[in-house]
């Protein structure tokens, strides 16, 4: 089997979102996550046609719907410094909230929000590090 590299900068398998408004999405997700946004594609009328957002380490592709398909929100998990700051800055810039900063069993502290655009982006912070057992053993007792 030959070896495989993708392109420099890109991974294996990359988040791609079809939006309605994706100006609205990466003005969201600069003002949630401090994103990098590495391009953009624009059609015919100056809208973003496709946009490559870095996360860190990582990116995700976000299109726009166009006449012939229908928007694919998705769920997106990013791992941030302090949950609850970048939840509120999520509400502050319009986001509903699908679920309040809370503790997890599996040692994250998790919240969820939703975009105008219908994405669900789930936001964490490793509160403590522990392994699976452990997070077995606690989902057993919490049932």
């Amino acid at each position: 089997m030959a070896t495989f590299q993708p392109p420099k900068g890109y991974f294996t398998a990359c988040a791609y979102l079809v939006i309605a408004d994706p100006e609205a999405e990466l003005s969201f997700l600069k003002t949630v996550f401090d994103v990098h946004i590495k391009e953009t594609l624009h059609d015919q009328e100056g809208r973003i046609k496709h946009a490559e957002v870095v996360f860190g380490d990582s990116m995700v592709m976000i299109g726009r719907t166009d006449k012939k398909e229908n928007a694919l929100p998705a769920m997106v998990h990013v791992y941030v410094a302090d949950c609850d700051d970048r939840y509120q800055a999520a509400l502050a810039a319009g986001a509903e909230s699908i679920m309040a900063p809370s503790d997890q069993i599996y040692g994250d502290r998790s919240a969820g929000v939703r975009s105008q655009n219908g994405v669900s982006w789930w936001i964490g912070s490793q509160a403590e590090t522990i392994d699976s057992d452990e997070v077995q053993r606690r989902l057993l007792q919490q049932a």
